[in-house]
């Protein structure tokens, strides 16, 4: 925030860009402090003005270092990136809070300034609330830190979020096409796979592996190596995820055999395990690890008349067909990783006929 024009009650700049405040405690002393910006002296002389009506007292010495929100920001940014697999989104989002809020002092900010921050911007509810969350998570780790004593975010309100739209393969019909190969198919699922076996074949055991494992992104391209493949158990072991936790995936025949055909092409025809082969599992034909499937997905839909659907809608696309083949909420949970039953529960309308199998009950009453 910049300075207004002319003069601000109870602060003062001392030398060029150093600036305090002054005020009478609630002793009547006399006290004066320095702050920093001016923005900060200001709160300052606010929050010390109040603490005067209150009749709270001061220590005799005030040395308590005045800690920037920069600072908390910095230390949360190098936390989220040592520890949190969403770090890109989350950094982002502390970036922006760091850049209107950075020069004030953490502890004198007041939720109404963030208040009339966020709703100044042009957010979604969802939005709103992962700002809101990495706000709290900074000063949360802030007190941690014994930086700052008090967390304001604790007071700023989530906002009520809609279910997520669940998008899966085969909901809608696809858009028309002028492709000969693709006019006889008329199901989205049909019509991608025939796109990428065309144009991306080498990319078809990644499209494979989703459908039937309904890994996030980040799990499939950067969490799992060679070995987390259990070919004897068919199994797959996902190391700490997005929610701090691990899991297991039972592998069917079809994610095996791809699981297969990138073991035998890492291998080669000289039958000789390379290093690789302890590494990532899916490698581009530079033979670096590739970190998302953005560079040919998207073309992919775009190709065979999909409209609205994302590489994370192959993960719903797992789901909705455990729930519509009848498999119940709490396996699914687990095999999604979802740490809240609540996040699994958006698919539970795909399975109506077992709510009408419940209420078919009440049969029995009427006879």
């Amino acid at each position: 925030m910049k300075k207004p024009k002319g003069r601000t009650r109870g602060v003062f700049e001392r030398k060029p860009g150093e600036w305090w405040c002054r005020y009478v405690d609630a002793d009547g002393r006399l006290r004066r402090e320095k702050c920093g910006t001016w923005a900060s002296a200001r709160d300052q002389y606010t929050t010390r003005k109040n603490q005067a009506i209150a009749g709270i007292k001061l220590p005799q010495k005030l040395r308590a270092r005045v800690v920037p929100f920069s600072e908390l920001c910095d230390d949360a940014i190098a936390y989220t990136k040592a520890n949190n697999e969403g770090f890109v989104s989350d950094t982002y989002r502390m970036d922006k809070l760091k850049e209107e809020f950075g020069n004030r002092a953490a502890e004198n900010i007041d939720v109404a300034d963030f208040r009339e921050f966020f709703e100044a911007q042009d957010w979604k509810a969802g939005t709103w609330n992962r700002a809101r969350s990495v706000l709290f998570a900074i000063y949360r780790l802030g007190i941690e830190n014994k930086k700052v004593k008090t967390n304001p975010a604790k007071v700023l309100k989530r906002q009520a979020e809609a279910d997520g739209v669940v998008r899966f393969l085969n909901q809608y019909e696809p858009l028309p096409t002028k492709i000969d190969y693709l006019k006889p198919l008329t199901t989205e699922e049909a019509r991608l796979r025939a796109v990428i076996e065309h144009d991306a074949p080498e990319h078809l055991d990644e499209f494979v592996v989703s459908v039937n494992t309904g890994m996030r992104n980040g799990e499939q391209f950067s969490r799992i190596t060679w070995e987390c493949v259990d070919f004897a158990r068919k199994d797959l072991f996902i190391p700490q995820s997005k929610n701090g936790s691990s899991r297991h995936i039972p592998l069917n025949p079809d994610a095996l055999a791809a699981f297969e055909r990138q073991r035998q092409r890492a291998i080669g025809d000289d039958g000789v395990i390379p290093m690789s082969l302890t590494g990532p599992i899916f490698i581009g034909r530079a033979d670096e690890a590739l970190h998302s499937a953005r560079h040919w997905f998207e073309p992919a839909v775009k190709k065979a008349g999909i409209k609205h659907f994302r590489w994370h809608d192959l993960r719903h696309t797992f789901a909705s067909r455990l729930i519509m083949k009848g498999a119940d909420i709490t396996t699914v949970a687990s095999l999604m990783g979802h740490k809240r039953i609540q996040m699994t529960m958006r698919y539970a309308h795909l399975a109506p006929e077992h709510k009408r199998a419940a209420v078919d009950l009440l049969s029995a009453f009427n006879g």
